[in-house]
């Protein structure tokens, strides 16, 4: 599972373009997208990227209200945690694409670098670039569009060159239950 964070009302029009491709891309892996919910900024966009590929999208929302969710949210998971809930995306998350920057997105990536969790930044901010790169140097990427946060998203899930497929399995390398029964 990809969440991709970001900004919500603050998302410029910069974001919303790398949201709606990373959404796409996501659901062209076949990966599942996983973002804040809502109906507005990266997480909307990511949202309707990844429905206009066929992808499966999972909304954590920070409230109880079925309105403000993205419409093209499949799986809407109602919290009513506020922002508490960005323990719940980034933990749920193979990898966090921060796409854009804002308080609630540099919290989550707090929350993942905490959490020891892979991060690419996909951003223009140098200044947060540095900052996290500075937190956990072994868990941050930084990329300069979106086509590299996929191609890095691909590098953490399946370090060893096979592409991986929706299930998260990777092809080419066999698991047990690839084998028959040993008697």
């Amino acid at each position: 599972m990809i969440g991709v964070m970001g900004p919500g009302e603050q998302a410029t029009s910069h974001d919303l373009e790398n949201a709606y491709e990373l959404g796409q891309l996501i659901a062209q892996s076949g990966w599942i997208l996983l973002t804040g919910g809502r109906n507005v900024g990266v997480m909307d966009a990511a949202n309707q990227g990844a429905k206009s590929a066929n992808g499966l999208t999972l909304g954590i929302l920070p409230h109880h209200q079925q309105n403000g969710v993205s419409e093209a949210v499949d799986i809407a998971i109602f919290t009513d945690m506020g922002n508490a809930r960005n323990n719940i995306n980034v933990l749920s998350s193979d990898v966090v694409i921060a796409c854009g920057m804002g308080a609630g997105t540099a919290s989550e990536i707090a929350l993942a670098v905490k959490a020891n969790k892979p991060v690419v930044l996909l951003n223009d901010d140098s200044d947060s670039e540095t900052f996290f790169q500075k937190l956990s140097p072994e868990n941050i990427y930084i990329v300069g569009n979106v086509k590299d946060a996929i191609a890095t998203v691909n590098s953490i899930i399946c370090p060893s060159g096979a592409s991986a497929t929706p299930t998260g399995k990777t092809e080419g390398i066999a698991d047990e239950a690839s084998f028959p029964a040993k008697s």
